[in-house]
């Protein structure tokens, strides 16, 4: 990239007044084929760090950058679109090296990637993706990257545990996240595409769960008292499926449930039986993937055509548990 750059010691005072919190990993050699008269500075737009899942992949981010010698400035929108706004936009003013962005919605995203863009900064996103109806397999063209996961490919992978689990079909309940988010969608069409092909299955209701294990369980309640014979229920999130499975106990239902993200909590859950799979989700390897390809792109070795890179999410039962070690 063509611009000039200031002192370590200039862009340190700058950054150190972003009002919002941040983080930053300490100066080591810089990687092979770098400028060596200079550090890389990223900025890191995260989601939610109170949460476990955008926190684990910020700690992958940060033992990257500290690998290969660049300061990371980790900046928590705390779920807030307009403080994530705000947050990008300090990091453009500040003309940080490049900007790995978590993206809370895709259509507010795509307005973000564009100012960096304008600024000739170089964006990924990661766990993610920007632009109103579009697939995540076509990224934006003023990305560098996309590193996430596979949500149909997710979806896909329940679809044929659930058709393993029950050979012989059944009536099945699914269980979405909060209102507005894609994963209501792209968790769920290939779950539900696999259930037809193998025929015998009926979905019988959907209800939200809200990403959290009490409602989760209040909805599985619901559920469970209108259908009591439910034979499946597919909680598009770890949390939910592990309050669901309270409430299967205490409705003495022999309902079998499977959930997504290979939490601690829903791996544990696998292990004790409480729960009969779910799909290992790996967002601290992910954190790590972005601050590489950021890297790649911002010293010339990665060009061209953006690319969505999709990480391994393998399906995790009883039989297989030991294989998914929980990253949040």
């Amino acid at each position: 990239m063509n611009k000039t750059y200031g002192t370590i010691a200039a862009l340190g005072l700058v950054l150190a007044g972003l009002t919002a919190c941040n983080t930053e990993s300490p100066a080591e050699t810089p990687a092979a084929g770098t400028d060596t008269t200079k550090q890389l500075v990223f900025g890191l737009a995260n989601q939610q760090e109170s949460v476990t899942f955008p926190a684990a992949l910020a700690k992958g981010a940060k033992a990257k950058a500290d690998e290969l010698g660049i300061k990371l400035v980790s900046l928590d929108s705390q779920g807030d679109q307009q403080k994530q706004a705000g947050q990008m936009q300090d990091l453009i003013a500040q003309k940080v090296d490049g900007i790995l962005l978590v993206p809370l919605s895709p259509g507010p995203g795509q307005a973000l990637v564009d100012q960096a863009a304008a600024a000739n900064i170089p964006v990924g996103t990661v766990h993610g993706y920007v632009g109103a109806n579009r697939d995540v397999e076509s990224p934006y063209e003023k990305l560098k990257f996309i590193v996430t996961e596979n949500e149909r490919g997710a979806g896909a992978t329940a679809g044929g545990m659930a058709v393993q689990q029950l050979p012989s079909g059944g009536k099945v309940a699914v269980i979405t996240g909060a209102a507005g988010f894609d994963e209501n969608t792209t968790r769920v069409e290939k779950f539900t595409a696999a259930l037809e092909a193998k025929g015998g299955f009926q979905v019988v209701a959907t209800q939200p769960g809200n990403w959290t294990k009490q409602d989760g369980q209040s909805a599985c309640q619901n559920l469970l008292a209108a259908t009591p014979d439910l034979a499946l229920i597919y909680a598009i999130s770890d949390d939910m499926a592990v309050g669901c499975a309270a409430a299967v106990k205490s409705a003495n239902s022999k309902a079998k449930i499977l959930g997504v993200g290979g939490s601690a909590a829903g791996i544990a859950a696998v292990k004790d039986g409480t729960l009969a799979g779910t799909v290992c989700y790996k967002p601290y390897d992910s954190g790590v993937m972005a601050v590489q390809l950021l890297h790649d792109a911002v010293t010339g070795k990665l060009s061209g055509t953006p690319k969505t890179t999709f990480y391994d999410t393998p399906g995790v039962t009883k039989d297989n548990v030991d294989s998914c070690t929980p990253q949040w």
